[in-house]
C-alpha cells in the first residue's frame, strides 16, 4: 500500500511539473515578443537564485564538495541549453521546442555510456536509433540540411543531457539545492556578461545568445513573474517526483509535458503539428520512455 501511495505521489508531482513547465513556456513565448531570448533566460534564472538562496539561508546545506569545475560545467551546460530552448520557443511552435528538449534522456544514455562507463542494453540502443529517426521527422531537413532552429533544438537536448550526466557525479558531493543553484547562478551572471559583449561585438549569427537589456514595463512584468515562479515550482515538483518513486516511471510520465505544450501552444496561436511532425514526436516519446525504462 505504501509503495502504491509513493508511486501515485511521484506521478502526481511529475504531472504537475509537466503542466507548470508547459505554462512557463507560454510565458517565455509571450515575454519574447518584448525582449530578447537572452533577457528571458536572465529573468528565468534570477528568480531561481532568489528562491534557492532563501532556502539555503533558512536551512544551510551540508555538502562535502570537491568538484567545483564539474559544478560549473553543469551550470554552463544547463544555461546554454536553456538559451537554445528559449530562442526556439520564441520562433517555432511550443510543442516542437519542448519535444526537442525532451531528447535529453536519449543523449544522456549515450553520454553515460561514453563518460560514466554505463552499459546500454540492446533496447536502449534501439531507443537511441528510434529517437534520431524522430528528430529527422520533426526537422524534415531540406537539401541545405538542418535549419538553425533544428540545430538549436538538438543542442537544447544535448546540453541538458550533459548537465544531467554531470548531476549523476555531483549528487554524491553536493546538496541538491547547490546543484540547482549552480545552474541558476551561471544563468544569471552569464546573460549579464553577454549583454555587455553584445553592446560592443554583436554577431547576428549568434543572436540566440546576444541581445540588449530592455527594462520591462506593463504586462511584460506579469509574463516575467509567471516565468520565474512557474519555472522554479516546476523544478521543485520534478525533484519531488524523482524522490517519491522510480526514475523510469517518473521519466515516462514527464513526456506528458509535450502534450501540455502542444495544447498551450495552440491557445497562443500555434498550428496543430502536421502528420510527419506528429510521427516524429511520437517516436521521440517512445524512444525516451524506452531509455528511462531500461535504466
Amino acid at each position: 500500500m505504501k509503495q502504491i501511495k509513493e508511486l501515485n505521489n511521484g506521478i502526481k508531482y511529475m504531472l504537475i511539473a509537466s503542466l507548470l513547465f508547459a505554462v512557463m513556456g507560454a510565458f517565455a513565448k509571450l515575454a519574447s515578443e518584448h525582449m530578447s531570448s537572452l533577457e528571458v533566460v536572465f529573468f528565468r534564472n534570477i528568480f531561481g537564485v532568489i528562491f534557492i538562496g532563501y532556502a539555503l539561508y533558512k536551512s544551510p546545506m551540508k555538502s562535502k564538495g570537491g568538484k567545483p569545475f564539474l559544478l560549473f560545467f553543469r551550470g554552463l551546460m544547463g544555461f546554454l541549453a536553456l538559451l537554445a530552448y528559449f530562442y526556439n520557443i520564441a520562433n517555432i511552435p511550443l510543442g516542437d521546442a519542448v519535444t526537442y528538449s525532451k531528447t535529453a534522456p536519449i543523449f544522456t544514455a549515450i553520454f553515460a555510456w561514453l563518460f560514466l562507463n554505463e552499459k546500454l542494453s540492446l533496447s536502449a540502443w534501439i531507443a537511441v536509433f528510434i529517437g534520431f529517426c524522430g528528430i529527422v521527422l520533426i526537422a524534415q531537413p531540406s537539401g541545405f540540411g538542418f535549419s538553425k532552429y533544428d540545430i538549436l533544438g538538438i543542442f537544447s537536448g544535448i546540453g541538458a543531457a550533459l548537465a544531467y550526466t554531470s548531476i549523476r557525479e555531483l549528487k554524491d558531493y553536493y546538496d541538491t539545492r547547490m546543484i540547482v543553484l549552480s545552474f541558476t547562478l551561471v544563468g544569471t551572471v552569464g546573460p549579464i556578461l553577454l549583454f555587455i559583449l553584445s553592446r560592443y561585438f554583436y554577431i547576428a549569427e549568434l543572436d540566440f545568445m546576444m541581445g540588449e537589456f530592455i527594462i520591462p514595463s506593463g504586462v511584460v512584468w506579469v509574463y516575467i513573474v509567471g516565468l520565474g515562479v512557474l519555472g522554479t515550482f516546476s523544478q521543485y515538483f520534478m525533484t519531488k517526483a524523482y524522490g517519491e518513486t522510480k526514475a523510469g516511471i517518473v521519466g515516462a510520465v514527464s513526456y506528458t509535458n509535450i502534450v501540455f505544450a502542444i495544447f498551450v501552444g495552440m491557445l497562443l496561436g500555434d498550428a496543430l503539428p502536421n502528420f510527419i511532425t506528429t510521427c516524429g514526436i511520437v517516436l521521440i516519446v517512445i524512444a525516451g520512455i524506452m531509455v528511462v525504462k531500461s535504466k
